[in-house]
């Protein structure tokens, strides 16, 4: 089983601003992992030795791509709401 460790700064706000409301820091934290698990597939592609592995990591790719989708498409909203108020993702 592989876990993905995924560092987040604290810091994720403007200096001049309150913290980040805890569903906008969410939204960069799918961000962070779908992007993980892009480099993952990648990864575990490249050094596949059958294809039921290549399933495996075409499906986590696949899923990767689909998060980072709807993690957009909900930056975007709160973007457009005036509440997004994280300086990254």
């Amino acid at each position: 089983m592989v876990h993905l460790l995924l560092y987040i700064p604290s810091d994720t706000t403007k200096e001049d601003e309150p913290m980040a409301e805890t569903q906008n820091t969410n939204i960069v934290k799918v961000l962070r992992m779908s992007r993980e698990m892009m480099m993952l597939a990648d990864e575990g592609d490249h050094e596949r030795k059958d294809r039921s592995c290549g399933v495996l990591y075409g499906t986590l790719r696949d899923m990767a791509y689909k998060l980072r989708r709807l993690a957009e498409e909900e930056r975007a909203l709160h973007l457009d709401e005036g509440v997004w108020d994280v300086d990254q993702g």
